[in-house]
């Protein structure tokens, strides 16, 4: 998330570094709320959960610190999910139509964002320089391994807070699983809400040279078509591509790889059928999964977090990050009509077994 402002309004605003993006957007809510002025269009926008039709702001400014960036085309979207997820308002999200006019560096080990003019640049040594095709989103072919070894084209997808999103069809045609795999019930959230999807691990996924096993995985029915299957089979998340400094050229089709203090990090395979968003002041139960170690538990949808292993800071992420980890026991403390309840709730991994 980068701090921006819009046009000559001086509040900044916090917006999503979206590869995964094909343009640039501002949330409906911050339309209203800086009075700009939209029109109409005959263009769609596609997401996991819906195609929306979508109004513009023409002609607008970007002002990031050091950097205006003119003639900006924003699309109009409403990003009400994003902002329970994160817990604070998204105003926007960045992507293509800024991300084509530079070169981009993101360096999550110093959490800094480096800006350069087109042209070449020098890669550091000990990376890998991708050559993705790139359609207005930058597409990579990797290898997964499982039952069969499956060679495909994803989506490089910033913006995507997971490692890897396949397609249920990709799945199924590809042979990639056995009829015994285990399938765990969960959602996600995208364009258009939340959605049903399936939670598994691929024994090994490969980028480049880069190798990862045993690598959490979401499988979804895709209803609107996003990968348009078989062209893509899914994307590649932010939980995969954070383990790297990036280095995007897209006037040269260029993605430079280094791995960086985060490359070893051991992926979430905590399982809890859980979920939880900021709405209206509160965080709140909005899906109890069946079967999952949450309704076992005995919460409820619209039970209101109050705290999580003694935590009582009411941080969306401070919440997920205290449920990821390791399998145990976790006391999770939950208003429900206007009455305190403990709960005790068993976190499950579904880490494949040796």
């Amino acid at each position: 998330m980068v701090k921006g402002r819009f046009n000559d309004h001086p509040d900044s605003l916090n917006f999503i570094l979206d590869t995964g993006s094909g343009g640039i957007s501002l949330d409906s809510v911050t339309c209203k709320l800086l009075n700009v002025s939209t029109q109409a269009s005959d263009k769609t926008i596609r997401g996991i959960a819906g195609i929306r039709n979508v109004r513009f702001a023409y002609n607008n400014t970007l002002h990031l610190p050091g950097l205006r960036v003119d003639s900006l085309n924003f699309h109009i979207n409403d990003y009400e999910i994003l902002t329970s997820v994160y817990g604070e308002h998204i105003d926007g999200i960045i992507g293509y139509n800024f991300l084509s006019r530079y070169i981009v560096k993101i360096n999550y080990d110093s959490s800094r964002i480096s800006i350069y003019s087109k042209g070449s640049i020098k890669y550091p040594r000990g990376g890998y320089l991708l050559r993705p095709q790139l359609l207005n989103i930058p597409i990579q072919a990797a290898r997964l391994k499982e039952e069969e070894e499956v060679t495909a084209r994803f989506y490089f997808d910033t913006g995507a807070g997971l490692n890897l999103l396949l397609s249920s069809d990709f799945v199924s045609d590809s042979l990639l699983f056995g009829h015994r795999k285990k399938m765990w019930n969960t959602q996600a959230e995208g364009l258009g809400g939340k959605t049903q999807m399936k939670l598994t691990t691929v024994k090994e996924f490969r980028l480049g040279p880069y190798k990862f096993k045993n690598v959490p995985t979401f499988i979804f029915d895709d209803d609107y078509n996003v990968t348009s299957y078989p062209y893509l089979g899914g994307l590649i998340g932010n939980d995969i591509l954070r383990r790297f400094n990036v280095t995007m050229n897209y006037d040269r089709r260029e993605i430079y790889l280094i791995p960086n203090t985060h490359y070893r990090e051991t992926f979430d395979y905590g399982y809890t059928g859980l979920s939880f968003y900021y709405i209206d002041g509160y965080i709140r139960v909005t899906e109890v999964m069946e079967g999952s170690p949450a309704e076992t538990a005995g919460f409820k949808p619209d039970d209101i977090l109050i705290s999580v292993d003694n935590n009582m800071t009411q941080n969306v992420q401070a919440y997920k990050n205290l449920l990821q980890g390791e399998p145990g026991k976790i006391k999770i403390v939950v208003l429900r009509d206007a009455v305190p309840i403990e709960l005790t709730l068993r976190i499950k991994s579904i880490k494949r077994k040796r």
